[in-house]
């Protein structure tokens, strides 16, 4: 999700195969042999070299760093992109680690399922805290970082739906749904035929 709207946000076109881990093609495990998704390869005819990216956020960093048409790096402020990737930090590691918990105690009715959701809330009320400062995670307009974090939120959103959306935190919620509600967010999450079914790249994003 990260890497496709990293990707369509700096209008970057590619030649997208689309798999399933559970049928992983052999020339996935050869470009990569930890058999991960997502990657992206980058040929030489576009670089000095060829280049392999083979995680979600540096993906987003790579196709930002081509073009940048929005402003999402915050490109005037030299503090802007070290302040995202620290927030960015805490929602990969702290509380992604936490939303894992949260995750599979609320699916295996486990009693710690609440506190685990308490010790995600505390990223959430820092969130909630940026939003009420200011329209997005950043400032007042769209930054790497609320796209970066997007993806956890909406997990995090859909653990208990009905606790969530009586939940203290107004402004996530409006942040999350303008999200899901966005064009963008429905060309991210489209559907692709599989590759290894008709061996067929399909063209992704835009120039």
């Amino acid at each position: 999700m990260r890497a496709r709207m990293g990707l369509l946000l700096a209008k970057q076109q590619v030649l997208l195969r689309a798999i399933v881990l559970k049928d992983k093609p052999a020339e996935l495990l050869t470009a990569s042999p930890k058999g991960t998704v997502p990657i992206l390869m980058v040929n030489a005819a576009q670089t000095d070299s060829n280049l392999l990216i083979e995680e979600s956020l540096e993906i987003m960093l790579w196709a930002l760093a081509q073009n940048d048409p929005n402003n999402l790096l915050y490109s005037e402020d030299p503090n802007a992109l070290p302040a995202m990737l620290a927030l960015n930090h805490t929602s990969d590691t702290t509380f992604r680690d936490w939303l894992k918990k949260y995750k599979c105690a609320a699916r295996y009715h486990d009693e710690c399922e609440v506190e685990y959701r308490k010790h995600c809330e505390t990223f959430i009320n820092d969130l909630e805290q940026r939003l009420t400062r200011h329209t997005y995670l950043m400032g007042d307009t769209l930054s790497f970082a609320d796209y970066a974090i997007l993806p956890f939120i909406r997990q995090f959103a859909k653990v208990d739906r009905k606790w969530y959306l009586q939940a203290p935190y107004p402004k996530l919620q409006l942040w999350l749904n303008n999200h899901l509600q966005s064009p963008l967010f429905s060309k991210t999450m489209a559907k692709y035929p599989l590759w290894l079914e008709n061996r067929e790249d399909c063209l992704f994003g835009a120039k």
